[in-house]
């Protein structure tokens, strides 16, 4: 009789947990407010202007601040306290969108000044973006975050199938002014809901990163993270090729003769209305085809949509084309998000995330400008056609550059470091700090050694290690020692604590060499020294024994 199988996790799971409840339902709000205050900013910009590069930089101005400063915020979500830098993110996006109101309904707009406000305002969403998604992990358990996260994207679209539809009703009655007071208006419920999260917070074990080497540590990582760099690079030619439907629908909207703000929030339900699609359908999406295939149709979907829009003057084939671009909008973001999360450890997941928003925001603030470019040079037709094909490039390049499935990692800390009892009075900026680690490893398993060690290394250097080196005895051949640096004793504390089990378990005994490694030192409590002279002289022995040039 066979053994029962674990029953999945529901989709609605994290509804389970209040504060995401909570916080869920005021973003909605927030979402609808946003979504119609983008409506009346684009379709305003097509009466100040008939500039195709200037309408097109409307979406930029609101993805470009988070190419700048995502990575900052990413950086001080990690240092301090998520819920401060949420409420601040808030309190500045409804200020501009007070004053924004304000000066549309006086008519003192010009497209220039429309494209400094919503330049603030996404200002204000980049400092939002990566606490939020790092707080995630903070609302839902670990087994539920992939379910938070398309949660997120659901409610997201269910705004957007109907946000850019009411957006389009409340500037053809009232005007732009009236949708940019309905943005302002919407902050009220989210900053309510965040004044009554109280967060559980981690008591730290080391004094808090400076705001540079921070930034530094989150850039680190993710260069040496593999599986990272992928996500983040097919995310920013998603991104790139993907905004040029968004970027140029204003354009497309008006080209229809009974084109107007009416239908541009119409075009832009149907993407809303297939994005939700895209998200209903993502569990089942996900059980039956691999994160890389899943990809492929992404980029494949939204390249016909493209092309549609670009080559048809047919409204319903139009609308119709913008319901497998929601969809593969959905299915390509969230399992890039996801993927990150889950394969980020906590001490980092911020500056992760931000890192890679700063390039897929990136990556759509530069097609918004290109794809704008050719639409005017060439025509809103042959814009999106090229886009298309940049698409399908996209999906082809999976052949090369495969997406990892979801992260498996236990990433939870070791937690058996114990600071050593030192003679000397440090204090935490005192260094640097030189670890060495011996080892006495049989001839017969060197090779292994050697394989292990090309892991510990990636591990050590991603964890703030510099100049690391594997050196070996000349007298006692099996004899080795690994050699690094560390700037201070707060950074070399922090160093140990950020190892995960599943680094742990990377380089920890294998195979045939159970029972074979024994460590002179041991490796997770390596000793501290301000001297390298020994008695018996080592030498380079591998291509792992020459410094790592940091």
């Amino acid at each position: 009789m066979s053994e029962p199988t674990a029953p999945r996790p529901s989709a609605l799971a994290p509804f389970r947990h209040r504060d995401f409840r909570m916080l869920w339902s005021a973003t909605l709000v927030s979402n609808f407010g946003g979504l119609v205050q983008a409506v009346g900013a684009a379709w305003l910009m097509t009466q100040l202007t008939d500039s195709a590069t200037l309408i097109a930089l409307v979406q930029a101005s609101n993805t470009m601040p988070i190419m700048l400063l995502a990575i900052a915020s990413g950086a001080l979500a990690d240092i301090f306290d998520r819920k401060t830098l949420l409420v601040a993110a808030q309190c500045l996006m409804a200020g501009v969108s007070v004053i924004l109101a304000i000066v549309a309904w006086q008519g003192w707009l010009t497209p220039w000044m429309l494209l400094a406000f919503t330049f603030l305002i996404g200002a204000g969403q980049a400092l939002y973006n990566p606490p939020w998604q790092a707080s995630m992990g903070d609302l839902v358990p670990r087994a539920d975050l992939p379910s938070a996260v398309t949660l997120n994207s659901v409610g997201f679209n269910m705004m957007r199938s109907v946000g850019p539809a009411a957006g389009g009703i409340i500037v053809a009655a009232f005007g732009a002014a009236a949708a940019f007071a309905v943005n302002a208006l919407s902050y009220v419920p989210l900053l309510a809901a965040l004044s009554r999260w109280k967060p559980g917070i981690a008591p730290r074990n080391a004094p808090p990163e400076a705001f540079g080497p921070a930034v530094a540590a989150g850039l680190r990582y993710v260069a040496l993270s593999p599986n990272l760099m992928r996500v983040i690079l097919r995310g920013a030619l998603f991104g790139f090729a993907a905004v040029s439907v968004l970027a140029l629908l204003p354009l497309v909207a008006k080209s229809q003769p009974q084109g107007g703000s009416l239908l541009f929030g119409f075009l832009l339900g149907c993407y809303g209305l297939g994005a939700i699609a895209g998200a209903v359908l993502s569990p089942r999406i996900r059980a039956r085809h691999d994160n890389e295939m899943i990809v492929r149709l992404a980029f494949a979907g939204f390249a016909g949509s493209a092309i549609v829009l670009g080559q048809t003057g047919s409204l319903w084939l139009h609308a119709l084309a913008m319901l497998p671009a929601g969809a593969s909008w959905v299915l390509a973001l969230s399992l890039f998000n996801v993927t990150v999360q889950l394969s980020t450890p906590r001490w980092v997941v911020a500056r992760a995330l931000a890192l890679y928003q700063t390039l897929t925001f990136g990556g759509m603030a530069a097609g918004s400008w290109v794809w704008g470019s050719v639409a005017g040079a060439e025509g809103t037709g042959t814009a999106l056609t090229l886009a298309g094909f940049v698409l399908l490039f996209g999906a082809l390049i999976g052949v090369w550059f495969k997406a990892p499935e979801f992260g498996t990692a236990d990433l939870d800390p070791v937690n058996r470091f114990r600071e050593p009892a030192l003679r000397l009075d440090l204090r935490g900026r005192s260094g640097p700090i030189m670890i060495m680690v011996d080892y006495r490893i049989a001839q017969d398993d060197v090779a292994e050694f050697l394989r292990l060690m090309r892991q510990r290394r990636n591990i050590r250097r991603r964890d703030g290690a510099r100049n690391w080196a594997l050196l070996r005895d000349l007298e006692h051949p099996d004899l080795w020692s690994e050699s690094y640096h560390i700037a201070t004793w707060d950074e070399y504390v922090r160093h140990n604590l950020r190892r995960t089990k599943t680094d742990a378990a990377a380089t920890r005994d294998r195979g045939g060499l159970a029972g074979e490694i024994r460590h002179h030192a041991d490796p997770y409590l390596p000793y501290a020294s301000d001297a390298t002279a020994r008695s018996t002289p080592r030498s380079s022995a591998s291509p792992l024994s020459r410094p790592m040039a940091e």
